[in-house]
């Protein structure tokens, strides 16, 4: 069967191809009657549109195939939170008709072989996310072996991982460190080991600010390793304590208070502690404890907008091979519980 030109639908018609255009287009120029002819008459004939053509074509086009990487090591049992990221990128991928394919890199393969997940070596996906900090000479052997596009996840690394998405781990952590100064605590702590991943080290870097803009010295018995050399979260309190720690994650907050409690110490009546990322592996928002639930003041990271900016950048570099790569922060937000001492009016 021919195409239908507009000019087609002009002579049948008995009006310009001009006419034809704006009737069809939604443009002005036209009595609604004669649109309404000239739409009928289309309609009849098959006629589409351009643009319906195109419509047509995306909703044809196969589905693209996402490939998600996710180490052991954060697959811990503290560290459930990025299951809950893969979750949530696994329901924007539906929504865009497109579906993921989730593999987990064991620490033989992160630090030793550097075998290539199965989606990898057979060819059978259109881009890769990997969600959390990886061995840098396996991103090294990765881009030595494959040439599809690889968004990076919570990660980011100036020269091997470039084409990213984070947390606002740096800005965040400032604004969760001022609380507390703002409700008069300043002798402060830090939770976290700063050299395990580069979000913990922006988010020091974020507590350093705040005490330097206070004229605080940081004192280094009060920053406390959180976790092993397998992520899991472990910590030993100092024997001589500050006003208040600020913790890289709530799960480290979460075991702090309970390390706390043992002490003797209630929080915040004793002594005040905030987290980070608003959510904890035993898949409630508060740990319990004999004196009562706590509820940790934290910075809620925006998952949801990260995971579909990740896909978003993934599909572009799909489509577009000569986007430029770069990295998006995605800012999130204070949210006030009850582990934050109020300064007395």
């Amino acid at each position: 069967m021919a195409k239908v030109r507009l000019a087609d639908i002009a002579e049948k018609v008995g009006v310009s191809q001009v006419t034809i255009h704006n009737a069809l287009s939604g443009n002005k120029g036209v009595s609604p009657e004669l649109r309404e002819k000239i739409q009928k008459v289309a309609e009849e004939m098959g006629y589409q549109s351009l643009s319906r053509q195109k419509k047509q074509m995306q909703y044809q086009e196969e589905p693209k195939k996402i490939g998600v990487m996710i180490a052991e090591h954060y697959l811990a049992e503290y560290t459930t939170y990025y299951w809950k990221i893969y979750q949530e990128l696994a329901l924007n991928a539906t929504e865009k008709r497109c579906f993921t394919i989730v593999e987990v890199l064991t620490r033989e393969m992160e630090k030793r072989t550097f075998v290539m997940p199965q989606f990898i070596t057979d060819e059978s996906v259109d881009g890769l996310i990997i969600i959390g900090e990886i061995d840098r000479r396996y991103i090294v052997k990765l881009k030595e072996l494959t040439n599809i596009p690889v968004i990076y996840l919570d990660f980011y690394d100036k020269d091997l991982a470039k084409d990213a998405v984070v947390a606002d781990n740096f800005y965040g952590m400032y604004l969760m460190t001022e609380l507390l100064f703002a409700h008069g605590m300043e002798q402060l702590g830090f939770v976290g080991s700063i050299y395990a991943t580069s979000s913990i080290m922006d988010r020091y870097c974020g507590f350093s600010k705040s005490m330097l803009e206070h004229h605080k010295v940081i004192q280094p018995e009060w920053v406390v390793e959180d976790r092993d050399e397998a992520g899991k979260i472990v910590l030993e309190l100092p024997e001589r304590l500050p006003q208040a720690f600020v913790c890289n994650c709530d799960n480290s907050a979460g075991i702090l208070i309970h390390k706390l409690w043992e002490r003797g110490l209630r929080v915040p009546e004793d002594i005040s502690v905030v987290g980070f990322d608003n959510y904890l592996a035993s898949g409630g928002v508060d740990y319990v404890y004999p004196f009562g639930d706590v509820k940790i003041t934290t910075y809620e990271v925006n998952t949801k907008m990260m995971t579909r900016v990740a896909l978003n950048k993934v599909l572009k570099r799909i489509t577009n091979p000569g986007y430029s790569p770069n990295l998006e922060v995605v800012s999130g937000h204070i949210v006030m519980k009850k582990t934050v001492k109020r300064r007395e009016a």
